[in-house]
């Protein structure tokens, strides 16, 4: 296990420099930069070519691409991530301000979607082409193709206007004495549910999907007639024999969706004015940050590849079938 692991980290150095290059290129196609967006806010004269040649060299925009791609790596490398021009603070300040934010709205719709995905895909297969089955594939449907902005809108419409059961967006309530301790954590959890549960509907779909189909083959396998012919229970049978192998295909999927949880959250986010890593990226592609925006799509492809080295390890504690070796 050991000799997988560092095997597969080494791998993940090479791969990460090269996701790094592959995004520094991409942005570069994209049409203006920070010089032209601070001058065009300034307007008249400030927008003149002189104007702007100006603040390219002052941003070191005038180097050329590769020379800009060479000293970024440099920087990165010493845990440098570069100035905020548009900001006007470290990029590791404005992260680190809203990565709590993003990490707790994509692990809480994950868990739930886990959960209740799963759930509903062990209920739809007990009984294929049943009652329950088909209710559960109309829902996953229906879930599946709703757009992520307009199921938040919806939210907010029915929970936050009609009902006025839940806040209709931000991180917490603004009172003029802070709120601290039980009090604060309760108010943030009520300012959760809505996105939360907007970005968790769409993967509630596709693991009730998945799980369905992965139990209605896991039950049909030589190991499960062996385990009815001992004499022991259906929910025995379908928890200890059955689940536990249809799980693999479910945490592959997991830990393949692990970072689209970003591209999601950027959309609800916005809708629900959510402080987090999604909506800072959205206001980074706006404002033409470079160095924000590799920063951000840096730390997502960190979480990819630890995400999927921790799948390839949890199959072998899943299924003792599987062997990892060096």
């Amino acid at each position: 296990m050991l000799p997988y692991l560092a095997r597969r980290l080494l791998l993940a150095v090479p791969l990460i420099l090269g996701i790094i290059a592959f995004n520094f290129f991409l942005l570069q196609l994209a049409p203006g930069d920070l010089a032209d967006v601070l001058a065009s806010e300034q307007g008249g004269a400030a927008a003149d070519a002189g104007y702007v040649a100006e603040l390219r060299k002052a941003f070191g925009l005038d180097l050329p691409v590769l020379t800009q791609l060479g000293v970024y790596l440099k920087n990165v490398l010493t845990l440098d991530f570069g100035f905020s021009h548009r900001y006007g603070v470290p990029v590791a300040s404005l992260i680190t301000e809203r990565l709590g934010g993003t990490l707790l709205l994509a692990l809480t719709s994950l868990v739930l979607a886990v959960v209740i995905g799963t759930a509903l895909g062990l209920l739809a297969s007990r009984r294929p082409g049943g009652v329950v089955d088909s209710l559960v594939s109309v829902l996953s449907t229906i879930a599946y193709s709703a757009p992520l902005f307009w199921v938040g809108l919806m939210l907010v419409v029915l929970f936050g206007v009609h009902l006025q059961w839940l806040p209709t967006g931000g991180f917490q309530e603004v009172t003029q004495v802070p709120l601290r301790g039980l009090v604060l954590w309760g108010d943030r959890l009520r300012h959760l549910v809505l996105p939360a549960t907007t970005l968790a509907l769409f993967f509630v779909a596709i693991y009730a999907r998945m799980t369905r189909a992965s139990m209605i083959e896991a039950m049909s396998q030589d190991y499960i007639r062996t385990a009815r012919a001992k004499g022991l229970s259906e929910g025995r049978i379908a928890l200890r024999h059955g689940f536990r192998n249809a799980l693999l295909p479910l945490v592959t999927m997991v830990g393949l969706q692990a970072g689209s949880l970003l591209g999601g959250s950027v959309v609800v986010e916005t809708v629900f004015a959510w402080p987090g890593m999604g909506r800072l990226a959205f206001e980074a592609v706006s404002n033409r940050d470079l160095n924000l925006l590799l920063s951000i799509m840096l730390l997502s492809s960190f979480v990819v590849v630890a995400v999927n080295l921790t799948v390839d390890l949890l199959y072998a504690w899943l299924d003792p079938r599987i062997a990892v070796s060096a």
